[in-house]
């Protein structure tokens, strides 16, 4: 900011200059147009007699101009400045301020999510457990009763063949004692007939 005052003021200071080195060659130049037209009258900034009056506005002008500059306009440009750093300053940290932030919220959100993330897999695979356990122990059930009535359907099995081949000894029994009663005219005994059909049987 004072590099832009000092700045400022110096090319105030040499257009200052300036216009004073063009008043003190003007006369110079202007002396040969001043003789041309000295029928008509000398114009009067290139007369010569008015030198000392216009060097001494010239400085006063300057001194002025100088004084209002350092005083008023200079002040009120670096006063600007100083205004327009701050809120670049301040918007400045406000926008670090709201991308820290940012970074904050995008970090908690990645948070969350990986956090949901972990949540799920721990519920998918707990369901898949819950799962795999009521399966096994369904099949558990089915082969439990499936062998319980094989178990039944075996001893049915067992029953009836039993419950047959009584009925086949008994069959056989009178059968052999009716053959044999036919073909020698003897009826046999029962006890016998049954023993000869269970020892054929047990073959």
């Amino acid at each position: 900011m004072q590099i832009g005052i000092a700045t400022n003021l110096a090319r105030t200071t040499a257009w200052a200059a300036l216009g004073a080195g063009l008043i003190l060659v003007l006369p110079e130049a202007a002396h040969a147009a001043s003789e041309a037209g000295a029928a008509k009258g000398a114009f009067p900034p290139f007369d010569s007699k008015t030198y000392p009056g216009q060097l001494f506005w010239l400085a006063l002008t300057f001194g002025t101009l100088y004084w209002l500059m350092s005083r008023i306009a200079l002040p009120r440009v670096g006063e600007i400045l100083a205004e327009r750093s701050a809120t670049l300053s301040r918007d400045l940290n406000e926008a670090n301020a709201a991308q820290a932030k940012a970074q904050e919220s995008a970090a908690a959100y990645e948070e969350a999510l990986a956090s949901a993330r972990s949540r799920a897999q721990a519920i998918a695979q707990g369901a898949r457990a819950e799962s795999a356990r009521q399966s096994d122990e369904r099949r558990k059930a089915v082969e439990a009763d499936l062998a319980a009535k094989a178990v039944q359907a075996e001893a049915s099995i067992t029953a009836a063949k039993a419950k047959a081949m009584e009925n086949v000894r008994s069959l056989g029994s009178e059968t052999a004692a009716a053959i044999v009663a036919k073909l020698t005219g003897i009826e046999p005994n029962a006890a016998e007939a049954a023993k000869a059909v269970d020892s054929v049987l047990a073959r």
